[in-house]
């Protein structure tokens, strides 16, 4: 039973391990049976309306993608023909939340898996909710071919046979309604939560930001930066070209027949995601060729790494569990190339509008979305004193560790109402739970409302 509702009274045994028992009533059928694998190619480039998949998004619009993803190829002929209604999967990233169904006619990448659905056995949109089961998911991806879990494809031949439960359609529709009410509620949640994660950080990044442009003090006296972005900044401090105070360098450029199950660790930008490097890596080099090829890339203890890419305000600092690892590429080491600023000012700086609105600018008429050394090498920073840079950065570290800890609860619930949701497909469309006789609660009414 899950929440409130109740399981049925009668089960058999599916013998399939990932789904246990259903209903005594449901079928368990193929999935050929419930869905068919279409292949039509888009010859002569004819329909030029071409579709992408986003995880936990769906199918878009390409257009309305952004410049995120796999780029739209030149050639469209070999895409596959997408049909309104039908059901996408991508190959490769399905487990991760990568699949759809479409709202559009248009055509989808060769590599996607694009499905029509039975309407004699089930609605549209219950093959979608079966496809939703995480637990489904999972077992599928125990099919796949990759080097990495979450990149493990599968194809047609590993769907085609696995076996799924199916409820009558009139039960399918009940399913449907209660999944629709109670995922929509979750939703709405969820989108509050993030919707707080989202100001939280805006004031997080804001409160960084007022530091290090405009120190603590009031009623200190302002003088103009000389940089116009800038305005002004205490009279006191010194404005300095980025270069000229810190070191940076961005990883090499290593091709896949590189990589290796042990030897020295990669740093992907995965790892780049907590106030440390995180060490769970998943590629390793040759030790040998890193000492002859990249052994000055590899980080010291104290280092900072950062993201090229513009929009994440990435940062984490290297500790004795990175030592010694060599960033990829797309990642750029800091440290301190003077005496005049510390690692952890450069910390603040690397996240405060100071540093994004100079890339901005720098990017302006630009279609990259990343920035580099390049960037790096004209832009400008604040230089108060060391003695003021230590007390900028307890300030700052005491004001956001309150924010800090709000976002991590906010994110906890995030979390939290996300297993919730996986929790309630899985037990609909399993049977684990009855929801045949369930019925909307009728909307609330207003007491107040003299009309």
């Amino acid at each position: 039973m899950v929440g409130k509702q109740q399981a049925y009274q009668d089960y058999k045994d599916s013998n399939v391990g990932w789904m246990g028992a259903v209903p005594s009533h449901w079928e368990i059928l193929p999935c050929r049976s419930v869905v068919k694998n279409l292949v039509d190619k888009n010859e002569g480039a004819k329909d030029q309306n071409y579709l992408s998949l986003m995880a936990n998004v769906g199918v878009i619009l390409y257009d309305n993608k952004g410049d995120v993803g796999n780029k739209k190829p030149d050639d469209l002929s070999k895409c596959k023909i997408v049909k309104k209604g039908n059901l996408v999967i991508n190959s490769m990233n399905y487990a991760i939340g990568s699949y759809g169904m479409s709202a559009y006619d248009g055509v989808c990448s060769p590599v996607y898996i694009v499905l029509d659905t039975n309407s004699e056995l089930v609605e549209q949109r219950f093959a979608l909710r079966l496809f939703e089961n995480s637990t489904f998911q999972k077992y599928l991806a125990t099919f796949g071919n990759g080097i990495l879990e979450h990149r493990a494809a599968i194809g047609w031949d590993d769907i085609k046979g696995a076996y799924i439960p199916l409820p009558t359609k009139l039960e399918q529709k009940a399913i449907l309604s209660f999944l629709d009410y109670e995922t929509a509620k979750i939703d709405t949640l969820i989108a509050k939560q993030q919707q707080l994660i989202a100001l939280l950080k805006e004031k997080r990044q804001a409160v960084i930001s007022h530091v290090v442009t405009k120190g603590l003090n009031p009623n200190v006296p302002m003088r103009d930066s000389g940089v116009e972005w800038l305005g002004e900044v205490p009279a006191h401090w010194r404005v300095s070209k980025f270069n000229y105070e810190i070191d940076f360098l961005e990883g090499p450029g290593i091709l896949a027949y590189d990589f290796f199950e042990e030897g020295v660790p990669l740093l992907r930008i995965q790892d780049v995601k907590e106030q440390f490097v995180t060490d769970d890596y998943k590629t390793f080099l040759s030790p040998s060729k890193v000492k002859d090829k990249w052994d000055h890339f590899r980080v010291k203890l104290g280092d900072l790494i950062i993201s090229c890419s513009a929009s994440t305000g990435l940062v984490s600092e290297v500790d004795l569990r990175s030592v010694g690892a060599v960033p990829y590429t797309g990642l750029i080491r800091l440290r301190p190339l003077t005496n005049r600023i510390t690692k952890d000012y450069i910390f603040f700086i690397v996240q405060s509008n100071m540093f994004f609105e100079q890339i901005n600018n720098l990017q302006t008429g630009s279609t990259m979305q990343h920035f580099g050394p390049y960037h790096l090498q004209q832009m400008y920073i604040t230089l108060p004193s060391l003695d003021e840079q230590k007390n900028l950065v307890r300030h700052v570290k005491r004001v956001i560790a309150d924010i800090d800890r709000l976002i991590e609860k906010a994110q906890q619930a995030v979390e939290l109402m996300q297993e919730r949701r996986t929790a309630l497909i899985s037990a609909a469309v399993t049977g684990k739970i009855d929801v045949r006789c369930w019925q909307a609660p009728e909307p609330s009414k207003n007491i107040n409302n003299n009309n």
